[in-house]
């Protein structure tokens, strides 16, 4: 039992010190979400083409999409192939039924299929997104000025204001040293030049170390 309750504060410790956000990782955050979603608000308002009210642009699920981009930027969930691939292939999808069940009574079905079927081919095409989920009963729930579209659902607002959150990705979560955008495992953070010879032979502690030092942690603390 005590073995149990060892490894069990050992891995709350890990947890805990893993899940730890840098103070300034809360700025960029703020700043990347408010540029994507304002931007693409902002094209909502001055487009010419859509009246404001009609809301097509904004569509639920870029909220969604900006907490993953923008908030756990090296979540695998956020990367470019699951943001784009995921809402594109959802788009696909949720036209697509909606065109094949256009009959309200049958709505819960078409609802439920869209979302259904879309979580599995992001699975088979490796493009997991859950804000794709949201995308895809968008086409099916949405206003009628949305189910109107048809598949230019699928160009705008979707594509389009998925590459606009990508764009301010970019160029937002790679302007901070502890962010690199896509994330790729080993690949070292943006840096300043003025920081890199000082942190060029450093590297980031592995899972294992950080649990040796939770172990002398908990240790020291049961001593």
């Amino acid at each position: 039992m005590s073995k149990i309750k060892r490894r069990y504060r050992i891995a709350r410790y890990v947890v805990y010190r893993q899940t730890i956000v840098n103070p300034t990782d809360h700025l960029w955050t703020f700043i990347g979400s408010l540029l994507g979603i304002g931007i693409i608000g902002f094209i909502q308002t001055h487009n010419s083409f859509i009246s404001a009210s009609d809301q097509l642009f904004l569509i639920g699920s870029f909220g969604a999409s900006a907490v993953l981009v923008y908030g756990a930027t090296n979540s695998p969930l956020a990367q470019p192939r699951n943001l784009i691939g995921g809402h594109v292939i959802c788009a696909i999808v949720g036209v697509t039924i909606c065109k094949l069940f256009n009959n309200p009574d049958l709505l819960w079905l078409s609802a439920a299929l869209s979302v259904s079927v879309s979580i599995v081919l992001m699975q088979i095409t490796k493009t997991l997104h859950p804000p794709g989920g949201a995308t895809a009963l968008i086409a099916n729930i949405g206003s009628e000025q949305i189910k109107s579209l048809g598949y230019y659902y699928v160009l705008a607002p979707v594509f389009l204001g998925v590459m606009v959150l990508f764009a301010i990705a970019i160029v937002v979560n790679n302007i901070p040293e502890n962010r690199n955008y896509p994330y790729r495992k080993g690949k070292p953070h943006f840096r300043p030049k003025k920081h890199a010879k000082a942190k060029k032979n450093q590297s980031a502690p592995s899972h294992s170390a950080s649990y040796k030092r939770a172990e002398a942690v908990v240790a020291g603390a049961e001593n």
